[in-house]
């Protein structure tokens, strides 16, 4: 007979069950029953260990006899006991091993990767269809989807490019100055700029400021099952939904990037003058000695390549979201993550190709 007595809450100090059970063990018994005279408050801490101690005699092939429970607590104890509980329930501690949690991340990445290349290919064949006239799209939507991705853009490119530009001629002319070479601080931010930062530095404007939008915007029509609506209208959601706001990026990118170009330059110049004493002619002198028309094209070529990523990424993003409100700010996140991924790859890859063909 176990005896229980005074307060059994969850604020008291209810005692382990360890203690009894070894008791249990070593005295062998087949039979327990529980005198509950003395017993004042309880909670469902007497509950819980009831249960453990109910689970631990259903194991040892011991009989528990809780006819002396008050009924409230035998009520609970049988609702609790009614549907045994789901294998899996409970959150237990993950014993995957390390090749097999890289190999589920290596086969959602190829997934994705999947979905993107899916993605893509469907986009171009829009595209296509638009160069033959046979898109159906909303051509007042393209116009105002270029103003809000390109002059409502300007503000943000400008403030970011001309301190990018600012900070590039700051830590160039610390380190040319000791050389007396002050004067190349213009090959240094010019070609960065045309090259590479320019173009970087638009691209991770828009994936965070367009992409994000496109992403938010298109998963929300998705929550509301707009989109569906327009496919069981006869209306392609690729062509009327992605094709426009992956043309205005394609078109405004490489716009926007010229714009940063010309800004960071401009930011350079500031600190050429100011801090290494030079000219505006000299600066300029030099600048068209050392940017090319190359390193020009090849910055505007990149920044096309970026538009087309932000776009598919974002509108991928928000076409394949969930159904929940949740799953649109995920969508967005997303979205912005995996452009900006996309754009460094994009850019690495670029440039060692330029390297290699030797622009």
């Amino acid at each position: 007979v176990l005896k229980l007595s005074g307060n059994w809450k969850l604020s008291s100090d209810i005692p382990g069950s360890e203690d009894l059970q070894n008791q249990i063990q070593s005295e062998q018994i087949k039979h327990l029953s529980l005198d509950t005279t003395e017993l004042s408050d309880w909670d469902t801490g007497l509950l819980s260990w009831l249960n453990t101690l109910n689970d631990y005699c259903v194991e040892h092939d011991i009989i528990l006899d809780t006819s002396d429970l008050p009924d409230g607590v035998n009520r609970l104890l049988a609702l609790a006991n009614a549907v045994p509980e789901r294998k899996g329930a409970r959150r237990e501690e993950s014993k995957t091993l390390f090749l097999a949690k890289v190999g589920e991340d290596f086969i959602a990445a190829m997934r994705i990767t999947g979905e993107f290349v899916g993605f893509f290919g469907e986009s171009m064949l829009a595209l296509a269809r638009m160069i033959q006239g046979k898109a159906v799209y909303r051509r007042s939507d393209l116009w105002l989807i270029m103003q809000n991705a390109g002059a409502r853009a300007l503000p943000i490119v400008s403030l970011v490019s001309f301190l990018v530009g600012m900070i590039l001629a700051f830590v160039g002319a610390i380190q040319l100055a000791n050389f007396g070479a002050g004067i190349y601080i213009a090959d240094l931010v010019g070609i960065a700029m045309t090259r590479e930062m320019g173009a970087i530095m638009t691209g991770i404007i828009m994936a965070g400021r367009t992409g994000a939008a496109y992403a938010a915007e298109i998963g929300t029509m998705t929550v509301n099952e707009e989109v569906d609506a327009m496919e069981t209208s006869g209306f392609s959601a690729m062509e009327f939904l992605v094709l426009p706001r992956m043309i205005a990026l394609m078109l405004m990118m490489p716009l926007l990037a010229i714009y940063a170009d010309l800004m960071g330059i401009l930011g350079g110049a500031l600190v050429a003058v100011t801090i290494l004493d030079l000219t505006l002619f000299e600066y300029s002198t030099q600048l068209i000695k050392a940017v090319t028309l190359g390193d020009f094209f090849a910055g505007v070529f990149m920044a096309f390549v970026f538009g087309v990523i932000v776009a598919v990424i974002g509108c991928m993003r928000g076409i394949k979201c969930g159904r929940s409100s949740q799953a649109v700010g995920l969508a967005t996140t997303s979205a912005v993550v995996s452009a900006m991924v996309l754009i460094v790859v994009a850019s690495a890859v670029l440039t060692v190709l330029y390297n290699a063909i030797g622009i």
